[in-house]
């Protein structure tokens, strides 16, 4: 998708695919060692032991991928994707091998009572693994501006 999209573009029930991205462990436990060491994150043997049974990759990892997913392929918003608040869930963990897609839909557009140039778009953004199974979700309030002229 190339042309902006304004306010008066978004319609509850749209929905985008925004492509994927897959995850090895070295890529895995480099952001981890970085962002979020945490040993089921960042060492392997270690996270056999663990909660997840497993090298899982930190959820953090998962929505900054997610985030580049939705700009480099997503709906493109004029003004740009601007949060305002949400609810992130990892419902199961993301794995070394995954290979994940990102979707989002749009459950509301609300314009702007006090400031007509501009409205909230809900969009509850999705990645899933290779399997179909859900591994992280998004829903956020979007500034999105109207069109301009």
């Amino acid at each position: 998708m190339s042309h902006l999209l304004y306010l008066e573009d978004f319609l509850v029930g749209q929905r985008f695919d925004a492509g994927g991205f897959s995850l090895d462990a070295e890529t895995i436990t480099g952001f981890a060692s970085q962002y979020d060491p945490q040993p089921f994150h960042t060492d392997e043997q270690a996270a056999k032991d663990s909660f997840f049974g497993g090298l899982a990759a930190s959820g953090w990892q998962v929505a900054c991928l997610t985030m580049k997913q939705m700009i480099v392929a997503g709906p493109k918003v004029g003004g740009g994707q601007i949060g305002a608040g949400g609810e992130i869930r990892w419902p199961r963990p993301t794995r070394p091998g995954d290979v994940l897609t990102v979707s989002c839909e749009v459950l509301d557009v609300k314009p702007s009572r006090s400031k007509p140039d501009r409205g909230f778009v809900t969009l509850r953004t999705e990645t899933k693994n290779q399997n179909g199974e859900t591994v992280y979700v998004f829903t956020c309030q979007t500034l999105v501006f109207r069109r301009p002229g």
